[in-house]
């Protein structure tokens, strides 16, 4: 799994004596399966370095999560302040206030969509760096030897190379598309011409980015382990780079240049809330069966802001749909 739910993978011979004998904490959840408050419980649940026993229950309207002697029944609130103080690292309890210890130009009158904005450059950062890290370790290997049993032969794990490539693109162009419809837009009507730098360079990526789909799929149907697949794997190791160097500077001028200029159009709460729900209709995909896949990149609590920050505004069907594509 990616940042989100991730967990040290040890061998054997790294992992200390008490490791072995100590085995992860239990908690039961109890609570209503289908509702939003025990889905949103279950979601932060994930992050915490414990074993869930989740037992669906009519009777529990209210969920009630056991630890040992202790017995919580609240709010999601009260339960995630909870577990917080139970098991501290990750922290998952969102605070109201703007976060500008991280982005220097936040305030508290930025709008809710630069945030979300910001997110997303973080999940796809994340998620290219991890397809260039994997790129360049079949490089190394070249098809002669397996890397990850999980991944089965070469052929296999370039199979489920090209399916993680094909997501991320999807999250990628969902993003861009909710940029230049919705955040540009917004941008240009104060300012005309100001996103149009913005708008080149992500016409100059997609032929990079659909290049890199051919070539995944041309090496899919070679042999493993010939000169050529070899020179191809490096050569895709070699353009995903390249893009991931492309985003991260694209990322950054946006960040850096376009995001701050946001507070300058004054939306309302209103507003905010149109522009978040116009954002997930873009980002139709992003947001239902790529939801998992695009909170894999993000921090725990990175993640946990996000899902806040799209909660407030949207329909509670909507948010129940991409909470149970994360814990179902």
């Amino acid at each position: 799994m990616g940042n989100c739910f991730e967990t040290a993978n040890k061998s054997t011979a790294e992992i200390a004596p008490s490791e072995l004998i100590k085995p992860p904490p239990v908690i039961k959840l109890y609570g209503v399966p289908n509702s939003f408050a025990t889905s949103h419980i279950r979601l932060a649940l994930l992050y915490k370095p414990i074993t869930l026993q989740f037992i669906p229950s009519d009777a529990h309207q209210t969920p009630t999560l056991i630890y040992k002697s202790d017995v919580v029944s609240g709010s999601v609130e009260d339960i995630l302040q909870y577990l917080d103080t139970k098991f501290p690292d990750p922290p998952l309890t969102v605070t109201n206030a703007a976060p500008s210890s991280i982005w220097g130009w936040c305030g508290e009158t930025t709008p809710l969509v630069v945030w979300v904005v910001v997110l997303q450059h973080r999940s796809i950062n994340w998620h290219l760096e991890r397809m260039v890290k994997w790129a360049e370790d079949m490089a190394a290997r070249g098809g002669n030897a397996r890397g990850d049993p999980s991944m089965g032969s070469p052929r296999m794990e370039v199979k489920k190379f090209g399916k993680s490539y094909s997501q991320l693109q999807q999250v990628m162009l969902e993003h861009a598309q909710m940029e230049e419809k919705v955040l540009f837009q917004i941008l240009e009507s104060a300012d005309r011409g100001l996103c149009k730098a913005a708008n080149e360079e992500h016409a100059r990526d997609l032929p990079l980015m659909n290049g890199i789909k051919e070539e995944i799929k041309t090496i899919g149907v070679m042999n493993p382990g010939s000169p050529d697949y070899q020179d191809l794997l490096v050569n895709l190791s070699s353009r995903l780079k390249k893009l991931k160097g492309n985003c991260k500077q694209h990322f950054e001028e946006e960040e850096r240049e376009l995001m701050p200029l946001m507070e300058a159009t004054e939306l309302n709460k209103s507003q905010q809330g149109k522009v978040l729900q116009q954002s997930l209709d873009v980002m139709r995909e992003t947001h239902s069966h790529l939801f998992r896949f695009f909170m894999e990149g993000l921090r725990p609590h990175d993640a946990m802001q996000y899902f806040d920050l799209i909660k407030r505004y949207c329909d509670n069907v909507r948010v129940s749909l991409m909470l149970h594509m994360m814990v179902d």
